[in-house]
């Protein structure tokens, strides 16, 4: 197709547009997939077009959907819009975000769902405390199918645009044993009941009113002559639904998107929605934007490479004008704590060149790896920030853990006390906690004191001071154990005998597991003061230091959390089989996952203009042990002449490469590998550092000849060991697909190939 030709008569916000963004402004009518590859400028495309619709008076600002998935990209687009076409801005009711705009449609239609147009929109709290109570009131047990659990399932449902009559007996059995239906359910009646909606609602409610009232699908059809989707990839289905409800009238629909930018599946996403856009709307228009303005030739090529990997894609090229500039260096350290170091030490030297501190970032799979950059850094003074969440040690669980440890380490820490006396729920209430503090003014005592004399007395309930003894009893017993007991292993005790790490595993959702996985990493952290006392005396010291206001600082953030900006270095930590691609994808996702993982890998390397530095360590401390490791199947896949790689250790991406080639993996047709196979045993038999027990090497050894046959030496209940989650017993067996009951983490469906008879 040719390509619009610009024209000195071209009105402004057609300006400095290269021909692909044009061709997406001026290519009006019909349905346009506009395929933005990172970087490409696909927000002064969108802007441009949305001008064009207002300003050749192709339709009213009132009748244009532009629908965004944050306020601020609304806002951005808004003020954008606004300085190319004028006030006419103002008058565009229907440019928003998803839920929004859903609010908006149902408070004009609430009657025919049963609402009242004054619905109230449910918090996150107020939903949890309605489902606390609707689990209480079935006679479902709480600890075990807790109220975060339900709501995780809720919002899956609604992600996909299921009413509860339309969750089949097979999903309702995944919720306290068949119920998940019946408790849904009850839930809406209840919202209905009390007119209100939760989040979930504002989607699943608008797409029902859509399917059930033909004479209101055809009123938004009429309305809308043209219909704009920003970020198409991160749909879910219930979005999805509806936005091709309302496009079949007219056929006008703008979706602006990149398939290698899915990384949200977690949250509903679903990349097959982008992928058959051509299917949903025959003979649509693809646009592809492909030239770069951000990054370097290398840079684009490496992550190009990488991406290449994945099937079923719609494909781009990105370029750029810009000069080749340094290769992607690929550093391989010896652990965490070297990583940490030569980071800081590369920081320095950046910014001896020059470099703003502002314009570097340390990009991570999971949050709890920026424990070690965080205390490397304060030991330095290197400045930092923790963008989309707490430094480490704010977290409210490792806040949550660090109180226990005070109180075990200083009885007359009141703070700490008043922190945990109830966390995890123990039947203390505001009343009895007053009484303690009551008795504690009266004899000037410390809390954990009067405590302790309180349950002698009448003052409080019998449930009260049976939890409360229980409570007491606890801390005197880890303080006794705290005179012989290693100071890390007494952490992971306390926090399995509280019941903490329980009540986490129970929620069953990724925000648990996340927490869980910081609660790990503190306590593999204590592991190198050599008393509680040290250590918490170290915590208290980064806690008081924040950098001054104004002060340019490093940026320490998910690569989840830096989709949509870039910098001019950015650093890649933890690029190793397990860490990422992540043990979770791994195991329990298949090739969906993994390939959603390599999508995250592109989007990392793509934050980068400059400079982009990719770390894989030999070794990493997983669960209090020791655990050897090869570099990520993603390095393995930089294409080498755009990758200049340094290491002290054998290995690297030209190891992965040899021993790594995904023709002869035997997990090929199962998820791509599942992060081991007969090149991890070379990679860490060659590097002289494996330190795991003989059975996992033997199990490893194993799987290279399994391949996907299941293995005939596992049998229900037998017990087995893995080496990420322990022991367990095995619960269910689909070929070579395991459900296991672990002591420590509950229930996980796993590869029988990743575990060993015990």
């Amino acid at each position: 197709m040719s390509h619009p030709v610009p024209s000195p008569d071209d009105p402004p916000y057609l300006t400095g547009l290269n021909p692909p963004q044009r061709e997406a402004v001026l290519t009006t009518e019909g349905p346009v997939l506009v395929l933005a590859g990172a970087g490409t400028g696909k927000t002064a495309a969108l802007t441009a077009r949305l001008a064009h619709l207002v300003a050749t008076r192709r339709a009213y600002p009132s009748e244009i959907l532009c629908v965004t998935f944050t306020n601020k990209a609304a806002r951005e687009m808004r003020e954008r819009v606004g300085r190319m076409i004028g006030p006419a801005v103002e008058g565009m009711p229907w440019l928003g975000t998803f839920h929004a705009i859903g609010a908006k449609m149902l408070r004009r239609h609430a009657e025919l769902l049963g609402l009242q147009s004054n619905f109230t929109i449910l918090d996150t709290d107020d939903q949890l405390r309605l489902m606390k109570q609707l689990i209480q009131a079935a006679g479902i047990d709480e600890k075990r199918w807790t109220a975060r659990a339900f709501a995780a399932f809720v919002d899956r449902w609604k992600n996909r645009g299921l009413n509860p009559s339309d969750v089949d007996a097979g999903e309702s059995e995944e919720f306290a044993a068949g119920r998940g239906k019946e408790l849904y359910a009850a839930y809406q009646a209840r919202l209905v009941a009390l007119n209100a909606c939760d989040f979930g609602d504002l989607l699943l409610h608008v797409l029902t009113l859509l399917r059930q009232n033909r004479d209101v699908l055809e009123q938004y059809q009429e309305r809308f002559r043209y219909i704009m989707v920003d970020e198409y990839q991160d749909t879910n289905s219930a979005q999805y639904l509806w936005l091709r409800l309302l496009a079949q009238a007219r056929k006008n629909i703008c979706c602006v998107g990149d398939d290698d930018q899915s990384i949200y599946s977690w949250r509903g996403a679903e990349v097959a929605n982008i992928l058959r856009f051509e299917r949903d709307f025959p003979g649509a228009t693809i646009i592809r934007l492909e030239q770069n303005y951000r990054s370097t030739p290398h840079i684009l090529a490496a992550a190009s490479g990488v991406i290449a990997q994945n099937g079923g894609r719609l494909g781009k090229d990105l370029w750029t004008e810009r000069d080749a500039g340094e290769k992607i260096r690929v550093i391989g350290v010896w652990d965490g704590p070297e990583e940490a170091r030569r980071v800081g030490e590369e920081i320095e030297a950046a910014e001896r060149r020059g470099t703003s501190l502002d314009d570097i970032a340390i990009l991570v799979r999971a949050q709890h790896q920026t424990r070690e950059f965080e205390d490397r850094f304060i030991q330095i003074g290197i400045p930092y920030r923790i963008v989309g969440g707490f430094r480490f040690y704010e977290r409210a669980e490792i806040r949550d853990a660090l109180a226990y440890l005070r109180l075990v380490h200083q009885p007359a820490d009141d703070l700490a006390f008043e922190r945990i006396v109830n966390v995890p729920k123990r039947g203390l209430g505001d009343k009895a906690v007053e009484k303690i503090h009551r008795l504690a003014r009266a004899e000037a005592s410390p809390l954990s004191h009067a405590a302790a004399r309180i349950i002698d007395t009448d003052e409080l309930t019998g449930q009260a001071r049976k939890a409360l003894g229980r409570f007491v009893g606890d801390l005197a017993r880890w303080r006794d154990m705290a005179q012989t007991m290693n100071h890390a292993e007494l952490a992971r005790l306390i926090l399995d005998e509280s019941g903490y790490t329980a009540v986490l595993q129970a929620e069953r959702t990724t925000e648990a597991s996340g927490r869980l996985e910081n609660l790990q990493e503190l306590t593999r952290a204590m592991e190198e003061y050599e008393t509680l006392g040290a250590f918490l005396e170290h915590v208290s010291l980064v806690m008081d230091n924040e950098a001054a206001q104004g002060e340019a600082r490093i940026t320490i953030m998910t690569i989840h959390a830096a989709k949509g900006l870039e910098f001019d270095t950015v650093f890649l930590a933890g690029w190793e089989d397990g860490v990422f691609p992540s043990q979770r994808a791994l195991d329990e996702g298949g090739l969906a996952s993994l390939e959603e993982e390599r999508r995250l890998a592109y989007v990392a390397i793509t934050r980068a203009r400059r400079l982009c530095f990719i770390f894989h360590a030999a070794n990493r401390r997983i669960y209090g042990q020791w655990t050897s490791s090869i570099p990520s199947r993603f390095v393995g896949e930089l294409p080498a002449e755009h990758v200049e790689e340094e290491t002290t250790m054998t290995g690297g991406a030209s190891l992965w490469r040899a021993n790594w080639s995904e023709r002869d993996d035997p997990f090929a047709n199962v998820a791509r590998g599942s992060g081991r196979g007969p090149g991890w045993q070379r990679a860490a038999s060659s590097g002289g550092f494996s330190r795991e027990p003989t059975r996992l090497v033997e199990a490893r050894q194993s799987a290279v000849s399994i391949g996907n046959k299941g293995r005939s030496d596992i049998s229900l209940g037998q017990r087995i060991f893995h080496q990420k989650f322990g022991y367990g017993s095995v619960a269910q067996i689909e070929g070579n697909k395991l459900e296991i009951d672990f002591e420590t983490s509950g229930r996980k469906r796993v590869l029988d190939s990743f575990v060993s008879l015990a």
